[in-house]
């Protein structure tokens, strides 16, 4: 049984990440942001994704697998717990249960890694995303 890993960015560079996601052999790095932009250089989408393919690694962006902006703002003012429950809410929708399903399918065959900003993954909500996957595929979570 593959590892699901999760990953955050917020104090890290680009090289050190893919470094992180080397090391750890991810296959796959699937970006659970609702947002693929960044003001951190080398972290928008297009650029991070020829970046990790450039190392070998695959991106594959599942925006509905994304905090809503009402949770976004809720956990930019350090309300995490409401964050949970508007993500938490937020699965529940048609687009975000098919993203989930495709998700916990890459990661039955490849060594996945869950992509959002967060250093601390409990402050995040790609920690329920990687807790919904673990319930299915009864793996186990390592935060890079």
């Amino acid at each position: 049984m593959n590892k699901l890993a999760t990953i955050g960015y917020e104090t890290d560079t680009q090289g050190g990440m893919i470094a992180r996601l080397k090391a750890a052999d991810v296959e796959l790095v699937v970006d659970v942001r609702a947002v693929a932009s960044s003001r951190k250089a080398g972290f928008s989408k297009t650029l991070l994704g020829a970046s990790l393919k450039d190392r070998g690694i695959d991106y594959l962006h599942l925006r509905p697998l994304g905090t809503p902006k009402p949770g976004r703002e809720a956990a930019r003012a350090g309300r995490i717990d409401e964050m949970h429950q508007i993500f938490s809410a937020h699965l529940e929708e048609p687009e975000a249960v098919l993203a989930l399903a495709q998700a916990t399918e890459l990661a039955k065959t490849k060594r996945v890694a869950l992509l959002c900003y967060e250093d601390d993954p409990n402050c995040c909500h790609r920690q329920i995303v990687a807790e919904r996957i673990r319930q299915t595929l009864k793996c186990e979570i390592i935060d890079l």
